[in-house]
Protein backbone atom coordinates (compact mmCIF):
# COMPACT_ATOMS: atom_id res chain seq x y z
CA UNK A 1 0.00 0.00 0.00
CA UNK A 2 1.34 3.41 -0.92
CA UNK A 3 2.45 5.54 2.03
CA UNK A 4 0.12 8.43 2.73
CA UNK A 5 1.41 12.02 2.72
CA UNK A 6 0.34 12.36 6.36
CA UNK A 7 2.33 9.28 7.40
CA UNK A 8 5.48 10.41 5.61
CA UNK A 9 5.28 13.85 7.27
CA UNK A 10 4.75 12.22 10.67
CA UNK A 11 7.87 10.11 10.12
CA UNK A 12 9.82 13.36 9.87
CA UNK A 13 8.67 14.04 13.42
CA UNK A 14 9.68 10.52 14.44
CA UNK A 15 6.08 9.29 14.77
CA UNK A 16 4.92 6.02 13.21
CA UNK A 17 1.21 5.19 13.46
CA UNK A 18 -0.21 1.69 13.78
CA UNK A 19 -3.02 0.62 11.42
CA UNK A 20 -5.48 1.12 14.27
CA UNK A 21 -4.28 4.69 14.83
CA UNK A 22 -4.59 5.44 11.10
CA UNK A 23 -8.17 4.20 11.17
CA UNK A 24 -8.88 6.34 14.23
CA UNK A 25 -7.53 9.47 12.54
CA UNK A 26 -9.62 8.76 9.42
CA UNK A 27 -12.76 8.23 11.51
CA UNK A 28 -12.02 11.42 13.44
CA UNK A 29 -11.80 13.27 10.12
CA UNK A 30 -15.17 11.84 9.00
CA UNK A 31 -16.88 12.84 12.26
CA UNK A 32 -15.35 16.32 12.11
CA UNK A 33 -16.69 16.93 8.60
CA UNK A 34 -20.08 15.41 9.42
CA UNK A 35 -20.65 17.45 12.60
CA UNK A 36 -19.20 20.57 10.99
CA UNK A 37 -22.25 20.71 8.71
CA UNK A 38 -24.47 21.53 11.69
CA UNK A 39 -22.06 23.40 13.97
CA UNK A 40 -18.95 25.49 13.47
CA UNK A 41 -15.99 23.28 14.43
CA UNK A 42 -13.43 24.16 11.77
CA UNK A 43 -12.99 26.16 8.59
CA UNK A 44 -10.75 23.36 7.29
CA UNK A 45 -12.56 20.31 5.87
CA UNK A 46 -10.38 18.95 3.05
CA UNK A 47 -8.73 15.62 3.94
CA UNK A 48 -5.04 16.46 3.44
CA UNK A 49 -5.52 19.89 4.98
CA UNK A 50 -7.14 18.51 8.13
CA UNK A 51 -4.35 15.94 8.38
CA UNK A 52 -1.74 18.68 8.13
CA UNK A 53 -3.23 21.71 9.88
CA UNK A 54 -5.01 19.88 12.69
CA UNK A 55 -3.54 16.39 13.17
CA UNK A 56 0.13 16.87 12.20
CA UNK A 57 0.16 20.29 13.84
CA UNK A 58 -1.18 18.82 17.09
CA UNK A 59 1.51 16.12 17.12
CA UNK A 60 4.39 18.48 16.30
CA UNK A 61 4.76 19.09 20.05
CA UNK A 62 7.21 16.14 19.98
CA UNK A 63 9.77 18.70 18.75
CA UNK A 64 9.95 20.10 22.30
CA UNK A 65 8.45 17.42 24.55
CA UNK A 66 9.09 13.68 24.90
CA UNK A 67 5.48 12.48 25.18
CA UNK A 68 6.60 9.12 26.56
CA UNK A 69 7.69 11.01 29.71
CA UNK A 70 4.20 12.49 30.19
CA UNK A 71 1.26 10.66 31.71
CA UNK A 72 -1.44 13.31 32.38
CA UNK A 73 -2.44 16.05 29.93
CA UNK A 74 -5.10 18.77 29.98
CA UNK A 75 -6.07 20.62 26.79
CA UNK A 76 -7.56 24.04 27.60
CA UNK A 77 -10.05 25.50 25.09
CA UNK A 78 -9.84 22.30 23.07
CA UNK A 79 -12.54 23.27 20.54
CA UNK A 80 -12.90 20.34 18.15
CA UNK A 81 -10.34 18.35 20.15
CA UNK A 82 -7.00 19.80 19.05
CA UNK A 83 -4.38 18.99 20.16
CA UNK A 84 -5.79 16.65 22.84
CA UNK A 85 -7.41 13.93 20.72
CA UNK A 86 -4.57 13.55 18.18
CA UNK A 87 -2.15 13.27 21.13
CA UNK A 88 -4.33 10.58 22.70
CA UNK A 89 -4.53 8.61 19.43
CA UNK A 90 -0.78 8.70 18.78
CA UNK A 91 0.20 8.22 22.45
CA UNK A 92 -2.47 5.90 23.90
CA UNK A 93 -0.81 5.75 27.35
CA UNK A 94 -1.78 9.40 28.02
CA UNK A 95 -4.60 10.26 30.41
CA UNK A 96 -6.24 13.24 28.70
CA UNK A 97 -8.71 15.86 29.90
CA UNK A 98 -10.35 18.09 27.29
CA UNK A 99 -11.87 21.35 28.54
CA UNK A 100 -14.15 23.63 26.55
CA UNK A 101 -16.72 26.27 27.45
CA UNK A 102 -19.20 25.32 24.70
CA UNK A 103 -21.48 22.40 25.53
CA UNK A 104 -22.25 21.47 21.92
CA UNK A 105 -18.53 20.98 21.33
CA UNK A 106 -18.43 18.66 24.33
CA UNK A 107 -21.18 16.57 22.72
CA UNK A 108 -19.05 16.29 19.58
CA UNK A 109 -15.96 15.35 21.61
CA UNK A 110 -17.87 12.66 23.52
CA UNK A 111 -19.09 11.24 20.21
CA UNK A 112 -15.48 11.09 18.92
CA UNK A 113 -14.27 9.45 22.14
CA UNK A 114 -17.00 6.81 21.88
CA UNK A 115 -16.63 6.17 18.13
CA UNK A 116 -12.85 5.80 18.37
CA UNK A 117 -13.12 3.63 21.53
CA UNK A 118 -10.70 5.89 23.38
CA UNK A 119 -10.11 5.21 27.08
CA UNK A 120 -8.67 7.38 29.85
CA UNK A 121 -9.96 10.55 28.21
CA UNK A 122 -12.80 12.84 29.25
CA UNK A 123 -14.39 16.03 27.94
CA UNK A 124 -15.42 18.66 30.48
CA UNK A 125 -17.80 21.54 29.91
CA UNK A 126 -16.82 24.75 31.68
CA UNK A 127 -14.50 27.70 31.94
CA UNK A 128 -10.78 27.36 32.58
CA UNK A 129 -11.03 29.86 35.48
CA UNK A 130 -13.56 27.67 37.30
CA UNK A 131 -12.00 24.24 36.90
CA UNK A 132 -8.60 25.62 37.93
CA UNK A 133 -10.03 26.25 41.41
CA UNK A 134 -11.12 22.62 41.84
CA UNK A 135 -8.69 20.55 43.90
CA UNK A 136 -8.86 17.51 41.58
CA UNK A 137 -7.59 19.63 38.66
CA UNK A 138 -5.39 22.26 40.27
CA UNK A 139 -1.69 21.48 39.83
CA UNK A 140 -2.69 17.93 38.84
CA UNK A 141 -1.22 17.60 35.33
CA UNK A 142 2.22 16.81 33.91
CA UNK A 143 1.43 18.83 30.80
CA UNK A 144 -1.05 21.53 29.85
CA UNK A 145 -1.48 22.30 26.15
CA UNK A 146 -3.56 24.87 24.31
CA UNK A 147 -4.07 25.94 20.72
CA UNK A 148 -6.54 28.59 21.90
CA UNK A 149 -6.04 32.06 20.49
CA UNK A 150 -5.08 34.38 23.37
CA UNK A 151 -1.98 36.33 24.25
CA UNK A 152 0.57 34.44 26.31
CA UNK A 153 0.05 36.38 29.55
CA UNK A 154 -3.69 35.64 29.46
CA UNK A 155 -3.24 32.03 28.38
CA UNK A 156 -0.65 31.44 31.12
CA UNK A 157 -3.13 32.61 33.76
CA UNK A 158 -5.70 30.14 32.46
CA UNK A 159 -3.27 27.23 32.06
CA UNK A 160 -0.41 27.32 34.57
CA UNK A 161 -2.68 26.68 37.60
CA UNK A 162 -3.34 23.19 36.17
CA UNK A 163 0.33 22.22 35.94
CA UNK A 164 2.08 20.38 38.77
CA UNK A 165 5.51 21.55 39.93
CA UNK A 166 8.10 20.24 37.48
CA UNK A 167 5.43 19.91 34.79
CA UNK A 168 5.11 21.88 31.57
CA UNK A 169 2.72 24.30 29.91
CA UNK A 170 3.23 24.34 26.14
CA UNK A 171 1.03 26.69 24.07
CA UNK A 172 0.87 26.33 20.27
CA UNK A 173 1.59 29.67 18.61
CA UNK A 174 1.88 31.04 15.09
CA UNK A 175 3.18 34.30 13.61
CA UNK A 176 5.53 36.74 15.30
CA UNK A 177 5.77 36.08 19.03
CA UNK A 178 8.78 38.15 20.17
CA UNK A 179 6.77 41.05 21.61
CA UNK A 180 4.24 38.68 23.16
CA UNK A 181 7.08 36.74 24.82
CA UNK A 182 8.59 39.91 26.28
CA UNK A 183 5.21 41.14 27.52
CA UNK A 184 4.37 37.86 29.23
CA UNK A 185 7.60 37.15 31.15
CA UNK A 186 6.42 38.83 34.33
CA UNK A 187 3.00 37.14 34.21
CA UNK A 188 4.59 33.71 33.68
CA UNK A 189 6.87 34.32 36.67
CA UNK A 190 4.04 35.52 38.96
CA UNK A 191 2.11 32.35 38.07
CA UNK A 192 5.03 30.10 39.03
CA UNK A 193 6.43 29.38 35.56
CA UNK A 194 9.65 29.97 33.67
CA UNK A 195 10.06 30.12 29.89
CA UNK A 196 12.60 27.37 29.18
CA UNK A 197 12.60 27.10 25.39
CA UNK A 198 11.10 28.69 22.29
CA UNK A 199 11.03 26.46 19.22
CA UNK A 200 10.16 28.01 15.85
CA UNK A 201 9.72 25.74 12.87
CA UNK A 202 7.66 24.99 9.78
CA UNK A 203 5.43 21.94 9.59
CA UNK A 204 7.13 19.22 7.48
CA UNK A 205 7.09 20.01 3.75
CA UNK A 206 5.11 23.22 4.22
CA UNK A 207 5.55 26.94 4.81
CA UNK A 208 3.20 26.89 7.82
CA UNK A 209 5.23 28.59 10.55
CA UNK A 210 4.62 27.46 14.12
CA UNK A 211 6.16 28.13 17.51
CA UNK A 212 6.12 26.23 20.76
CA UNK A 213 6.84 28.02 24.02
CA UNK A 214 7.96 25.54 26.66
CA UNK A 215 7.17 26.86 30.14
CA UNK A 216 8.24 24.86 33.18
CA UNK A 217 6.27 25.10 36.41
CA UNK A 218 8.86 26.05 39.02
CA UNK A 219 6.64 26.86 41.99
CA UNK A 220 2.98 26.73 42.98
CA UNK A 221 0.60 29.25 41.45
CA UNK A 222 -0.73 31.69 44.11
CA UNK A 223 -4.30 30.76 45.09
CA UNK A 224 -5.83 34.01 43.79
CA UNK A 225 -5.07 32.97 40.19
CA UNK A 226 -6.76 32.61 37.81
CA UNK A 227 -8.78 35.71 38.56
CA UNK A 228 -12.51 35.73 37.97
CA UNK A 229 -14.06 35.23 34.50
CA UNK A 230 -13.03 37.79 31.90
CA UNK A 231 -10.28 39.52 33.88
CA UNK A 232 -7.30 37.55 32.51
CA UNK A 233 -8.39 38.60 29.00
CA UNK A 234 -9.37 42.20 29.80
CA UNK A 235 -6.44 42.95 32.10
CA UNK A 236 -3.52 40.59 31.42
CA UNK A 237 -0.94 40.43 34.21
CA UNK A 238 1.89 42.88 33.56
Amino acid sequence: MEERIFDSKLKQLGIVLTDKMKEQFDRYFELLVEWNKVMNLTGITEYEEVNEKHFLDSLAIVKVQDMEQVSTVIDIGTGAGFPGIPLKIAFPHLKVTLLDSLNKRIKFLNCVIQELSLEDICALHGRAEDYAKKSEHREAYDLCVSRAVANLATLSEYCLPYVKKGGMFIPYKSGEIEEELQNSKKAVSILGGKIEQVEKFCLPESDIARSFIKIEKKKSTPGKFPRKAGLPTKEPLQ
